[in-house]
């Protein structure tokens, strides 16, 4: 099954179909086509019937109506002129910018593009170098898989015994401080490179004061976005479907507030909503085939079985599968390693009596980030590559995520040796 789907993917087919297809061809091989009932079976009575995942089409429908608002445009172009003069301004506004379209959207795609058609030509034209300017935008758009609220986040939920609430908690604060590590990187190189990010000054003459109010401004609906969403989340007061019609309402209530409703738009955003689910449920629907065939042919069983006569010290084991899972970040998305990784790990995590499960899924999570950074398959870089100039070439693309990803695997020690980085919050959100 692993020599299948490794040739479907350097084939160029898609993951979804690649995975399904993986499953029907083994089971062919074996000749034991009738297991495919079973599969079937567990699809449609386990995997879409779970009311989980409506919340995914509403958190895309969420970040969609954002995107059409404006709200993005204004914020990024008061805080680029509030911090114009400042070494590294720019990237700095870039990766706060980041941050906030993370806690607001979740849709990788949805903050590299807007990130990068705003910044990134203005950053080249100020003379900041082609490698910080592509390595932040790419690094800062990814926080959206780990900060709340997060796809990735719910679909984990979803295959594991956590809530969705306590896996928002628990990477609510190592998501803050990745974002936050990146901005000391961008300021600490740029006071020692200065060439590399200088402090320009804005074509613009506003008044310090006026830009504070206008960003102050611009940032309140996603902020009221933002605690709508997590507030009732966190709070207990609705579950995680609900926290996404919740702030899908919001987002097209921010829309018409601010005059951005036109039936077009709206039709566009439904769209891209429905193209984007159909994209994430596809891949669920092949994993599931595929983890389902591999189950019951017993390839389950006889891996964990192997993992576990290695005998190994349980935070060597931990070491072993995190590292499997940032080389596999390498060749498939989250949502392949999630769904193919999930099976085989969890049940062995849970027999160890000493290993928090929620901090187990949310170390995973920050290692995921790189599976968008990583070549050769890492999305960010063809998002990035997609919108680019072409006086950047994708090796400064790909240089310039590196110092990136680096920071992601301190982010992961963090975790590895504070493990109250996750699990502080949800104690004190929900032990009662």
């Amino acid at each position: 099954m692993f020599s299948l789907l490794v040739a479907g993917l350097f084939m160029g087919h898609p993951l979804a179909f690649v995975l399904g297809g993986t499953a029907v061809l083994t089971t062919i091989i074996l000749g034991k086509t009738m297991l495919l009932g079973i599969v079937i079976n567990r699809i449609f009575g386990e995997v879409l019937d779970n009311y989980v995942l409506i919340a995914i089409p509403l958190f895309v429908l969420m970040a969609r109506f954002l995107s059409d608002s404006g709200v993005t445009d204004r914020m990024f172009e008061a805080l680029r002129l509030l911090m114009s003069n400042v070494r590294g301004g720019l990237a700095l506004a870039v990766v706060f910018i980041s941050i906030l379209l993370a806690a607001t959207t979740g849709i990788i795609g949805a903050s590299i593009t807007v990130m990068g058609v705003m910044a990134l030509r203005p950053m080249l034209q100020y003379g900041y170098a082609p490698t910080l300017t592509t390595g932040v935008i790419a690094a800062s758009g990814c926080l959206g898989i780990l900060i709340p609220p997060s796809i990735m986040l719910i679909l984990m939920a979803s295959y594991s015994p956590l809530s969705v609430g306590e896996l928002f908690a628990g990477s609510m604060i190592p998501g803050v401080l990745l974002g936050l590590s990146y901005a000391v990187y961008v300021y600490l190189i740029s006071v020692m490179r200065p060439d590399l990010a200088p402090a320009v000054e804005p074509d613009e003459k506003i008044e310090r004061s006026e830009l504070v109010r206008m960003l102050l401004i611009e940032a309140l609906p996603p902020l009221v976005l933002i605690f709508g969403i997590l507030g009732t989340l966190l709070a207990g007061v609705a579950t995680a479907t609900e926290a996404s019609a919740i702030g899908a309402g919001l987002a097209l209530l921010i829309v018409i507030a601010r005059g951005k409703f036109t039936w077009p738009t709206f039709y566009g955003a439904m769209l891209e909503t429905g193209r984007t689910s159909a994209m994430i449920l596809f891949i669920v629907v092949g994993a599931t085939a595929f983890t389902g065939v591999f189950n019951i042919t017993g390839g389950l069983r006889a891996t964990q079985e192997i993992i576990r006569a290695l005998e190994m010290e349980p935070w060597m084991l931990i070491a072993m599968m995190m590292a499997i899972v940032f080389i596999l970040g390498a060749f498939l998305d989250w949502t392949g390693i999630v769904l193919l990784s999930f099976p085989i790990f969890l049940p062995i995590i849970q027999e160890m009596p000493d290993v928090s499960l929620l901090w187990f899924v949310v170390l995973m999570a920050v290692v995921l980030q790189t599976s968008f950074l990583t070549p050769p398959f890492g999305y960010a870089l063809f998002y990035l590559r997609a919108i680019a100039p072409k006086e950047v070439r994708t090796g400064h693309i790909i240089r310039g995520v590196m110092p990136f990803i680096g920071l992601i695997v301190v982010m992961c020690l963090m975790v590895a040796v504070f493990p109250a980085l996750v699990t502080w919050l949800p104690e004190a959100l929900y032990t009662k």
